[in-house]
């Protein structure tokens, strides 16, 4: 079965099936999205005009037997930050979409102002456009059952609440998953541009669907076997996310004093211990509720869980820890059942829990709320922002524009998104990827904390400049490789640490392809993606004054390490050398 782009216009309605070009044949996810962004789109256009283009990718494994390879990745140019965006998602889409032989959805154009909006419906076959202007005003949860009661549960379902029709840039895509709860393509208002094209929600056909072709199914089932084994022996992915979550992190993060607090004031808080993971696995058995599973079919490592009342009746589903330390130690609320009931209101209102609660923490600055206050915080998202209320609409356009409207200089973004749970005056390293990557104050684009804070894959101390620059770099290299195999980025943990996982993970590739790649082509891979994106960001207006961070934590010392961001633009600047300029490679 050979694979092909589905191609829709959103201003005439129309849609096309393309042959693949030959140069996009050996890529997916990220590696996709970015390339059609770079190519399709100009960079200068307004990212919430008729010009941008949304686009979904599986990844290179997606569909296959690969274990955990269900990521679907989504780009386009971000309202937020203004330059390229990439979002993977778990869920049900990317195997439908590599079982359907959709090696790319391209979503252009945009309808009239007084049109309603649209539900795409794509089959094996062709794309429908109906006309949905009684769903409207719904959020995410009636939109799931209504879709799947009209299409069945095995259907794909993408959509937007409230906030993604006003083009909020908190906005996210919500996508189901195998039991039907919600995941989301988010950060950079996915949703927003989804909104701005007028489709409220895009559902899949799975039926009409082959296997997905295999070079040598024989080979990836062989390789295959022994990934799966790396990532099960494994003490993170194997142990500590089974059983505690991404929550895990908290009393690690708090421990380091890299866990940051009320807005960025502090690298520890008092009250880490009723945000851990610990506790929270102790809760869920308490009541009943369900400790692991998968956010898409083949994960072996099955870090979501389902958060539960005191009555056992489920609160919310995939509890994860930026959005507990949004709310908690960087709001100030001491209540997991209330950041929980929060979770599960993002999620049927299709927002993005990270910039929502980084928002959170710099309105207690603006004077919207106070340190702690849960109930001002569920009432400002529910009440406000998902009324688009003029309150409303300012925090749902995010911590950056806080702070600008409220003349703030604590304003913890780069490039206007907002920086995550992880401390970047204490982990040196996370902070060179906050600064540097291509999208933003993005966490999973290198993920020092793994070297830094937790020794995998070597080891570099926290607290000082050098080696952070290269580490940086050699991880985000290899994390747009894992971002466009389908791959959930949780690899990376034995990937650092046990070489069959890297040599399996190629072979499967090799497989999936029938081609020999070694780790050259693996990396070449990565590098190329971050070079597209670097070359659009350059074109968006994107300099190197974007890759800095916020300039009080130059001269604002840590507690408890007492430890300030010192590094130089020069310093940071040179992480780019191997694209800028490759003569200093």
């Amino acid at each position: 079965m050979n694979d092909k782009i589905y191609r829709v216009n959103m201003t005439d309605r129309t849609f096309q099936v393309e042959e693949v070009p030959t140069e996009w044949a050996g890529l997916g996810g990220r590696a996709l999205t970015s390339t059609i962004i770079g190519a399709e789109v100009d960079p200068e256009c307004h990212p919430l005009g008729p010009n941008n283009k949304l686009v979904f990718a599986p990844g290179l494994l997606s569909g296959t037997p690969a274990s955990n390879s269900g990521r679907n990745s989504c780009g386009t140019k971000s309202p937020l930050t203004g330059g390229i965006k990439e979002s993977n998602v778990g869920g049900t889409s990317a195997q439908i979409f590599a079982k359907l032989g959709i090696k790319a959805l391209i979503i252009e154009g945009m309808p009239a102002e007084d049109e309603p909006f649209y539900h795409l419906h794509i089959t094996k076959e062709k794309v429908e456009f109906i006309p949905v202007p009684h769903l409207q005003g719904k959020d995410n949860f009636e939109i799931l059952d209504i879709m799947s009661e009209s299409y069945g549960k095995k259907a794909a379902v993408m959509s937007i609440g409230r906030p993604g029709e006003m083009r909020m840039l908190v906005a996210n895509i919500s996508v189901k998953d195998p039991k039907g709860k919600l995941r989301s393509h988010g950060r950079g208002a996915m949703g927003a541009v989804m909104g701005s094209k007028k489709i409220k929600v895009i559902t899949v056909d799975p039926e009409k669907h082959k296997d997905v072709h295999i070079a040598d199914p024989m080979k990836l089932k062989k390789a295959n076997r022994t990934f799966t084994e790396a990532l099960k022996s494994d003490p993170i992915s194997g142990e500590a996310l089974p059983r505690y979550g991404t929550d895990v992190l908290v009393n690690i993060m708090n421990e380091a004093g890299a866990f940051p607090t009320r807005n960025f004031r502090s690298g520890q808080c008092e009250f880490a211990e009723v945000l851990s993971g610990e506790r929270m696995y102790e809760t869920i058995v308490e009541r009943n509720g369900d400790t692991t599973h998968g956010c898409h079919a083949g994960c072996v490592m099955q870090c979501s869980q389902t958060y539960n009342d005191k009555e056992g009746k489920e609160v919310t589903s995939g509890f994860e820890y930026e959005t507990i330390w949004s709310f908690g130690a960087h709001t100030g609320i001491q209540n997991l059942d209330l950041i929980a009931r929060l979770d599960h209101l993002m999620d049927d209102l299709g927002v993005d829990s990270i910039e929502t609660g980084i928002a959170m923490g710099v309105a207690v600055d603006a004077g919207l709320l106070v340190y702690g206050d849960g109930q001002r915080a569920l009432e400002l998202i529910r009440d406000e922002m998902a009324n688009g209320t003029p309150l409303g609409r300012i925090i749902g356009a995010g911590a950056a524009e806080i702070g600008r409207l409220y003349g703030l200089v604590r304003v913890p973004v780069v490039k206007n998104q907002g920086i995550t749970a992880y401390e970047p005056r204490a982990v040196k390293g996370q902070g060179v990827s906050f600064a540097t990557n291509t999208m933003g104050g993005d966490h999973t684009t290198g993920y020092a904390v793994a070297n830094n804070i937790m020794h995998i894959g070597g080891h570099i101390d926290p607290h000082t400049k050098e080696g952070q620059v290269e580490l940086s770099r050699q991880l985000q290299i290899i994390t747009a490789a894992i971002d466009s195999t389908g791959m959930c980025l949780f690899i990376a943990f034995p990937l650092s640490e046990n070489p069959d996982t890297l040599s399996s993970l190629i072979e499967m590739i090799s497989a999936k392809l029938g081609v020999e790649l070694d780790y050259s082509n693996f990396e070449e891979l990565g590098i190329k993606t971050l070079k597209v994106e670097r070359e659009f960001n350059k074109k968006a207006g994107l300099t190197n004054a974007h890759d800095r961070l916020p300039e009080f934590m130059k001269y604002e010392p840590l507690p408890p390490h007492n430890v300030v961001w010192d590094f130089t633009g020069e310093e940071l600047d040179a992480l780019w050398d191997f694209i800028d300029n490759p003569e200093k490679r």
